[in-house]
């Protein structure tokens, strides 16, 4: 007994309301047409960042530190370098990491945990998520469950050799997750405390960094000043190194004081820093050990700064996030560019803010603590209300601009108005909107935390659900559910209803991508009950639509008709040319799965003409796809050829790998139906190749059970079960039990012809019991035909 056709896997493309649903639901249904994740096993990451400039001795340090590399004990290998704020651990650690860096062929990964900066010290989830992709782990890895991705990043590593470097560690709860389970692997950690718990679970190894000795102390200075103040004397230089405390970070804002000013004498220069620091004592009295060594030095720079750059210095300490760029500064100072850039210049020249990029700065933790207080001290606060305010509206503008780009068809946001003389970021494509969106994506989480708890909600908000356009291109799970749960409360805050109706359709699509359906589901249903209060229709027929592709994930058919029935008939009723097709086509995937391929065809056919009107060559190959899969239903395996052909055609002219491996399995299937399996053959192994590449898992079980399929139609009938068992193997490890179903069924198939009768017995009984779950037509006339056999 054969069951219905099962020509495509189908996992959705496009966004949650712009759909062109597939054959078969097989797995994750992505609403977006984001690149998938790289090869498992092919990148190898250099996240490194540059070593600082100017770096002196530490040879005890770095001798020690090679010792602990070397160290042969079993499990683990943890370093921890430990230390005062501002006395160089980072330094030292990615100076030593280049230089061992070649012992990890695998690669080397990096992230600043920002356990000491303005905003909350940054969750391992997303660490990991980060890693993840890095790594180019599947797609099902990137999860909103941390347990689920520190599992998998545990499993990419097994035989491989990184080097992982975690800077500014605040606690053992933020690091245990990113901890290897190889000890091929390595993993420095930096942090201002002990990280005990590390040493007493981990075996994690401490190396505890102190201020330079005296000659270090005077080395870096001179290091500094060479060429501008050769002729100091040393005990001068040495006296200069005592007021600093003999840390680096102070030693270099000093040098560079000193070096700005060659012709005066250093005594003086000592003079007027001893000045400074009795001035701060009296203000700072309650301060901590470190800010007290270091913040009379800063207060000696900050003083000899031009009116303009320490304005500029101070409003720096106000920014949201952990870097900037020239452009977010002059937003910040309310200036142009070109005066930012000059003013940054001045300020870097100090060293008292450090260039990262050709265009992108950041301060030290305490460098930013100091201009924050400065603010504090010399800015009123409307002053300082409004620097936040242009920022934050500058980095919504800019996002808006990104999602115009990136994401053209959903609905645009009336924006808060942004002040004349902010500086506007124009965009020439979608790769140069999505580039800016990479370098400011902590900055752009922080925005929306900075205006959810600075009093500016309508900012909040708006920048979360423009932010919701970008994420659905690329699922950056964490952000995604953190802006729209601040946005969420903002909108509620404010009281705009209809903000909060498109937040809580954001959480539920964000849901829904990370396979938290139960969530999604509720998040769905609370929008849809907004949305109909508020006699939003548009918004409604939007929200239906959502719900109809969650529930077709979860395979209840009857549900998810009735959503896109319904949004269908929204947009028909409003005439809405755009959307309705889009919701017909989906419309047509219900009626593939409930085996009514001829209530497909109009819709369809429909789709293509419409789609090719518009311009939109994704959506007609995905409709030319879900063609095919109908035609074959019906027998007309020549027009299906012809139609899956186009689709694959599509898939290469606009370059799209993704599309191109997923089409080419309705290629193989009407291949193997016209009674070409040697072709067909060709197709699935190449849709292996690109899933494995594109790291979808679902769909490279979908491509191995078609290559099943065309092994036991070529009398390869071992080929053929090995096929569908790693395919069953896949779906079950994924929890897919639909899909997992239909691949016991066709192992079972296999078995038969190699003489495996029990086997056979065995893996039909198994999926008539995954079967029992689903009540719709298709799945009980497969269930009833393996009862048979």
């Amino acid at each position: 007994m054969t069951e219905p056709r099962e020509v495509v896997d189908s996992t959705l493309s496009g966004t949650a309301r712009d759909v062109v649903q597939a054959r078969d639901v097989r797995g994750g249904i992505h609403y977006h047409h984001a690149p998938a994740a790289p090869a498992v096993r092919g990148p190898v990451p250099c996240q490194l960042p540059m070593a600082s400039q100017g770096f002196v001795n530490r040879h005890t340090e770095r001798e020690a530190l090679d010792r602990l590399l070397d160290d042969g004990r079993a499990g683990v290998r943890v370093l921890l370098v430990t230390g005062t704020a501002g006395v160089g651990k980072t330094s030292l650690a990615l100076h030593w990491a280049h230089a061992v860096r070649e012992r990890f062929p695998d690669g080397q990964l990096y992230a600043d945990l920002h356990g000491y900066g303005p905003q909350a010290p940054v969750a391992y989830e997303r660490v990991l998520e980060g890693f993840l992709r890095a790594l180019g782990a599947s797609a099902d890895a990137v999860h909103t469950d941390g347990e689920h991705m520190a599992a998998a990043f545990r499993s990419c590593l097994v035989g491989r050799r990184l080097l992982i470097v975690l800077d500014n560690a605040v606690g053992a709860s933020q690091v245990r997750p990113l901890l290897p389970a190889t000890p091929d692997c390595l993993v420095v950690v930096t942090s201002r405390r002990r990280l005990s718990g590390l040493a007493i679970r981990e075996g994690a190894r401490r190396l505890k960094l102190d201020v330079l000795d005296q000659d270090d102390s005077v080395a870096l200075l001179r290091s500094v000043t060479s060429g501008y103040r050769d002729g100091d004397e040393t005990a001068h230089v040495a006296e200069l190194a005592s007021l600093c405390a003999r840390l680096p970070l102070a030693l270099r804002v000093a040098a560079e004081r000193a070096a700005g000013r060659p012709l005066m004498r250093l005594v003086d220069l000592i003079d007027e820093l001893r000045d400074e620091s009795g001035r701060w004592e009296v203000l700072s009295a309650e301060d901590h050990e470190e800010s007290e060594a270091v913040r009379p030095v800063f207060a000696w720079s900050y003083r000899d700064l031009p009116p303009g750059a320490a304005r500029l210095f101070r409003l720096l300490g106000l920014h949201p996030g952990p870097d900037f760029s020239d452009t977010a500064a002059a937003a910040l100072a309310g200036v142009d560019v070109r005066t930012a850039r000059r003013l940054l210049d001045v300020v870097t020249t100090a060293h008292m803010v450090e260039q990262t990029a050709s265009d992108r700065f950041g301060l030290h933790d305490l460098l930013r603590a100091y201009a924050a207080d400065q603010a504090r001290l010399e800015e009123t606060a409307l002053e300082r209300q409004e620097a936040l305010g242009r920022v934050l509206t500058w980095y919504l503008h800019t996002a808006d601009a990104v999602q115009a780009m990136v994401a053209p068809q959903e609905p645009r946001v009336d924006l808060v108005p942004a002040d004349d003389g902010l500086p506007e970021v124009s965009f020439v494509d979608a790769a140069a909107a999505m580039g800016w969106y990479e370098a400011e994506r902590d900055n752009l989480v922080a925005a929306v935390r900075a205006a959810a708890s600075g009093g500016s909600d309508r900012i909040a908000w708006q920048l979360a659900v423009v932010l919701r356009a970008v994420y659905m291109t690329n699922n950056p799970f964490q952000d995604w559910l953190t802006t729209s749960q601040l946005g969420l409360q903002a909108a509620r805050r404010d009281g705009d209803r209809a903000a909060e109706a498109e937040l809580l359709e954001s959480l539920g699509m964000a849901h829904a991508q990370s396979q938290s359906l139960a969530a999604a589901a509720e998040h769905y249903e609370s929008a849809l009950a907004l949305r109909r209060e508020l006699h939003d229709a548009f918004g409604e027929a939007l929200t239906l639509n959502g719900l109809g592709l969650l529930e077709l994930r979860r395979r209840n058919l009857a549900q998810a008709r009735t959503a896109l029935e319904g949004s269908r008939r929204l947009f028909a009723d409003s005439g809405d040319g755009f959307w309705e097709p889009r919701v017909a086509v989906n419309l047509a995937q219900m009626e593939l799965e409930l085996g009514r391929p001829a209530d497909a065809f109009g819709p369809l056919r429909r789709g293509v003409e419409v789609f090719r009107a518009h311009g939109d060559r994704r959506a007609e190959g995905n409709a030319l796809r879900l063609l095919a899969a109908a035609e074959l239903d019906v027998g007309d395996v020549e027009s299906a050829l012809a139609h899956a052909e186009q689709a694959v055609v599509i898939a290469t002219e606009i370059r799209s790998e993704a599309a191109e491996g997923y089409w080419l399995l309705a290629l193989g299937d009407a291949r193997r139906a016209i009674g070409r399996p040697a072709d067909a053959l060709a197709s699935y192994q190449r849709a292996v190749t690109l899933q494995e590449q594109l790291g979808d898992r679902v769909r490279q079980a979908a491509a191995r059970d078609g290559l099943g399929h065309t092994h036991l139609q070529l009398g390869h009938v071992q080929e053929a079960v090995e096929c569908h068992r790693r395919a069953v193997d896949t779906y079950r490890e994924l929890g897919q039990t639909w899909e997992t179903a239909r691949a016991l069924a066709h192992l079972a198939d296999a078995l038969e012809r190699a003489d495996a009768a029990r086997e056979a017995a065995d893996a039909r009984a198994e999926a008539c019991e995954l079967l029992a779950q689903f009540d719709d037509p298709r799945a009980v006339g497969l269930r009833e035909g393996l009862r048979g056999r």
